[in-house]
């Protein structure tokens, strides 16, 4: 199939790249210049494992990316992977989404289209409250003299991939979601997944739904997760205060298939651009139909608390006023270079107000940070941060922290409260676990 996608950003480079290695020649359509030329250069302008290969190898032959709309009308299909940040109150800005719906409605009616008798169907990729597609998207499509179900069509394709594994998770789904009402429609998006469901080693759940339920799925995927962390965080805290190991718990629990094995790794928190986005979008969307949804907002609020729990497990051992503290991690999660909504964030502010001098580092998310925090240290290993330091607070488990037994020698205070079990408790060091 002919695909082109609107919004060359995490998800919408990751499917278009993935679409591609399947075999069907795609588009990326963005209004940046450079990140267009840089798809097409071969590469994808973010890490992610597993990305920069699958672009290397299509970008020139089945995968391209352009800043113009016109190719929208020559492909079978388009999908909307735009941004959708959050505002102050939680709720999703539509802005860039509803900016794209309009651009794809004038290319469709500027197009000469007799050709092509069938509606054009434009899919949204991107996480959008229920009704969305259909009350909003929808509409913008049709401002420039469009008619839905006659030009065009809507459907919903949820994405469930996570940062640091999405093209392994793109490859090898739990699920396909497809929301539409249209058979037209249906039938397309069982075209468009037909080569992955035919690769697959076993068999894709795939499930055919409204609209509204496809967007709905999406957010209640997330809050479950983010929900099970927060919940695995609480107990952990608990068993902090009992000296209870946690990890221990969490392992006998998890046996348990009623409840799993999975997110039940407690520490300092969820952050990235999924779960505090989605969680606070749907509790807002939530508000406003008038149900205050009391355990996703807990949620939210155990979440936001353990950056300041990690802080003062330090405070006992350290007043880090004028003191060298090295942050480890400042990437969300390990395998990608993503800062947004990250612990770390709020530990350096905390650091900050504590008045030390921080001193950071992590792989590959450097950068990312620097725009947050330009005038605090940056290190390019992890032995240089801790070389001097008087305590260490890590936040993001890359495997390379586990091994920096030496590293801790050169500190001048050897203590490390650990954020994310990483760490081996070890003579020479005075060492805190966050819940264990």
């Amino acid at each position: 199939m002919n695909v082109s996608i609107v919004g060359s950003g995490y998800v919408g480079t990751t499917v278009a790249a993935c679409l591609a290695d399947l075999g069907h020649e795609v588009v990326t359509v963005d209004i940046d210049e450079s990140v267009v030329d840089a798809i097409n250069a071969g590469d994808p302008a973010i890490h992610e494992p597993g990305l920069d290969d699958l672009v290397a190898r299509h970008a020139g032959d089945r995968l391209r990316a352009t800043t113009d709309y016109g190719v929208v009308p020559e492909t079978d299909l388009t999908m909307l992977a735009l941004p959708t940040p959050s505002r102050e109150d939680g709720s999703i800005d539509l802005t860039a989404m509803e900016a794209g719906a309009r651009s794809v409605g004038a290319a469709l009616a500027s197009a000469d289209r007799s050709n092509s008798p069938d509606p054009h169907l434009v899919v949204t990729k991107s996480t959008v409250i229920p009704t969305t597609t259909r009350e909003v998207l929808g509409p913008a499509i049709a401002e420039a003299g469009l008619t839905q179900g006659e030009d065009f069509l809507v459907a919903s394709n949820p994405e469930f991939q996570r940062e640091g594994s999405a093209v392994a998770d793109f490859l090898n789904p739990d699920k396909l979601v497809f929301g539409t009402d249209d058979d037209r429609a249906l039938a397309r998006l069982h075209d468009l997944y037909t080569p992955l469901r035919e690769a697959a080693e076993t068999e894709i759940p795939v499930v055919e739904t409204g609209i509204e339920e496809a967007e709905m799925i999406k957010y209640a995927n997330n809050a479950f997760l983010a929900s099970k962390v927060s919940l695995i965080n609480d107990i952990g805290n608990v068993c902090k205060e009992f000296g209870v190991d946690a990890y221990e718990v969490a392992d006998a629990i998890g046996l348990d298939d009623r409840i799993g094995e999975r997110f039940l790794r407690s520490g300092v928190g969820w952050g990235g651009s999924c779960f505090p986005k989605d969680t606070k979008a749907i509790v807002a969307a939530s508000r406003d139909g008038g149900y205050d949804p009391r355990m996703l907002q807990a949620a939210i609020d155990l979440n936001d608390a353990q950056p300041e729990r990690l802080l003062s497990l330090l405070d006992r051992h350290v007043d880090v006023s004028g003191k060298r503290v090295a942050v480890l991690g400042l990437a969300f999660k390990p395998g990608t270079d993503d800062v947004r909504e990250s612990r770390a964030i709020p530990v350096i502010e905390g650091l900050q107000s504590r008045g030390a001098e921080v001193v950071a580092y992590d792989p590959v998310a450097t950068e990312n940070m620097r725009a947050h925090f330009p005038d605090i240290e940056y290190t390019d290993s992890a032995s240089e941060a801790l070389d001097g330091a008087h305590a260490a607070i890590v936040v993001t488990d890359w495997d390379e922290f586990a091994v920096l037994d030496e590293a801790f020698d050169a500190m001048a205070t050897p203590v490390v409260v650990d954020g994310r079990r990483i760490i081996e408790r070890r003579a020479g060091i005075t060492y805190e676990g966050l819940t264990w």
